[in-house]
């Protein structure tokens, strides 16, 4: 008997879907999916080698999606779903844009600032914090970000070859 997927897990695998668009483009594979009223409203993958951008992260892309979608810079109804907790940058924007809650996959111990390095999202002295989930579809993300940096140092590797 196989068990059905929670929310949480059906809209991570979502987020996955996404991780793996940047994967193909050979990038860091992040995916981001933001969800309001049980639906996907905005999807982001990381695209800042292909776009040559810093800001080409797969939090701001959704998040900007989901701003024009709804007309409003404000998501307060709404849930992002991310493979890999996000960095400062990332963290900042999803405090501005009053983002509900986000739902992590895998967190990030170098850079993360949803409770590894820093907690951007829950300090007290801004105007708004933000629900965290953490660990979800955790195995899977991890599995696929290890796989991503292995298959680059190998490619590094065979080049100095």
């Amino acid at each position: 008997m196989t068990r059905s997927l929670s929310l949480e897990e059906k809209y991570m695998k979502a987020a996955i879907r996404e991780a793996k668009k940047a994967y193909a483009l050979e990038e860091v594979p992040i995916g981001c999916v933001i969800v309001q009223n049980d639906r996907i409203i905005a999807r982001g993958y990381n695209r800042r080698n292909t776009e040559g951008n810093t800001l080409a992260h797969a939090e701001l892309s959704a998040i900007k999606k989901a701003s024009k979608k709804t007309g409003d810079w404000r998501l307060e109804d709404c849930t992002m779903y991310v493979t890999l907790e996000p960095c400062q940058m990332c963290a900042g924007a999803i405090v501005q844009s009053r983002m509900k809650k986000v739902v992590i996959g895998s967190m990030n111990p170098k850079a993360g600032c949803a409770g590894s390095v820093l907690n951007l999202l829950q300090m007290t002295q801004f105007n708004h914090q933000v629900e965290i989930e953490r660990g979800v579809l955790e195995e899977e993300c991890q599995t696929m970000l290890s796989g991503f940096f292995k298959e680059l140092r190998e490619k590094k590797k065979n080049r100095k070859a």
